[in-house]
């Protein structure tokens, strides 16, 4: 007989993102051998739907794909919320750091953000079987404490996926924006856990000096499909948008923590050299990103396209066309897109952060630079354009990681077979 799996995260399809992804391919190839997987998760079909109510909404109650169930909550507001949510997260940061304050405390506050009560009442009140429960994202622990609650009352398995950002900081942990996915109620989320699958070594290490003993802890990042990546006609792409020099893209949420803006920076000083170079920029269009574009002068906008969201025979393409990826983030517990740029054998710029520097090598599959700084950032691409040989090398290099180690079929039978034995020992 099968599993009955539960899954739990903040969105989920249509909704595309990194997370999105990689816990879809882990519950449809459940389904595919045999196990019923249900996922809860909210109705955010834009991001910032947690803090902005105007933003778009999937209004389906329930869905299906690839076999796997889907079941949205409506995400709620309180008043003033693009003011109240992040003044409510940074409450909690600052509790995190006041020991005398209970654990207890700090998660019922972080119930509000996101505030998903119907999801809360869901969990309290079904009376569906499932053998065991996992979540994903600890940004957003308040689903993830719901789904631990039920887990709990059930007397079945909970398994977490962190996703924590690390940040660029010195140490693990130890900056700014990393802080707000490590305080100290969501390092208790992940001690509670009796399973937990780190992306990278760096956080497994993390949760092992916090304390999660070492044995619960499960390495397996996400992988990537060869054959859905595959396929892109770079040459279509160019011609589409009449693009003959250098190219420079970036797959991610147009935002500054994902480097964005450092990157167009980083393109103006080179354009103003001379150099032919367009940065093409694909993926969801943030509020904060916006308003920054448009008050570029149209001569600050030159050689910079911004696609927003694009299908996947456009990213196909795009991937295919360009000549150095680039996603300097400080948001990111790992980075799907490395892989996938890789699979085209480009080579990669990221940000030195930790996590990342699990995934990228510095000199050997790509670059590596400081986050936000923009003369290092201009000086990686101008030196890798400027090396068509080396660009190649570090390109295959990445590829032949990619092929072997970090396809699905590598990494999804770790969290199957993680899966079956805690329901085993159960």
């Amino acid at each position: 007989m099968g599993m009955r799996i539960l899954h739990i995260i903040q969105r989920y399809w249509p909704a595309r993102g990194g997370a999105e992804t990689h816990l879809h391919e882990i519950s449809a190839r459940l389904v595919a051998e045999g196990h019923q997987v249900t996922v809860v998760t909210t109705d955010s079909l834009d991001f910032e739907l947690f803090w902005e109510p105007s933003r778009r909404r999937i209004p389906e109650r329930e869905g299906c794909r690839d076999g796997v169930r889907i079941l949205r909550f409506p995400v709620r507001h309180l008043p003033l919320p693009q003011l109240a949510y992040p003044a409510w997260r940074r409450l909690l940061w600052a509790l995190s750091f006041l020991h005398p304050v209970p654990v207890s405390l700090s998660h019922r506050l972080a119930r509000y953000t996101p505030w998903v009560p119907d999801l809360w009442r869901w969990l309290e009140q079904t009376d569906e079987p499932f053998d065991l429960v996992a979540g994903m994202t600890i940004c957003f622990e308040p689903l993830l404490e719901a789904g631990l609650r039920f887990a709990r009352r059930r007397g079945i398995p909970f398994v977490i996926y962190p996703l924590t950002h690390l940040g660029a900081g010195p140490r693990p942990g130890a900056d700014s924006l990393s802080r707000f996915y490590t305080m100290r109620h969501q390092i208790a989320l992940v001690r509670a856990s009796d399973a937990v699958v780190a992306q990278t070594p760096t956080e497994q290490a993390f949760y092992i000096q916090h304390g999660v003993p070492p044995e619960r802890i499960l390495v397996a990042g996400p992988g990537v499909n060869p054959e859905e990546v595959l396929g892109g006609d770079g040459e279509r792409f160019r011609s589409r948008h009449g693009i003959r020099g250098a190219i420079v893209t970036s797959i991610s949420n147009l935002s500054y923590d994902k480097g964005t803006f450092h990157l167009i920076e980083a393109v103006h000083r080179l354009r103003r050299e001379g150099r032919d170079i367009t940065l093409v920029l694909a993926g969801a269009v943030l509020r904060p990103f916006q308003r920054y574009w448009e008050r570029l002068a149209p001569q600050d906008q030159e050689g910079i396209l911004v696609l927003g969201p694009v299908d996947p025979e456009t990213k196909r393409d795009l991937l295919a066309a360009c000549d150095v990826f680039a996603m300097p983030s400080r948001t990111d517990s790992f980075g799907i897109v490395y892989l996938e740029a890789w699979l085209y054998r480009k080579p990669v710029i990221a940000a030195r952060t930790w996590g990342v520097t699990d995934v990228v090598r510095d000199g050997e599959d790509g670059v590596l630079v400081p986050f936000g700084n923009v003369e290092s950032l201009a000086e990686a691409i101008a030196f890798l354009l400027d090396n068509p040989e080396l660009c190649w090398a570090m390109g295959y290099k990445g590829e032949q990681k990619v092929l072997s180690s970090h396809t699905w079929d590598q990494k999804y039978p770790l969290v199957r077979d993680l899966y079956l034995r805690l329901v085993g020992k159960r």
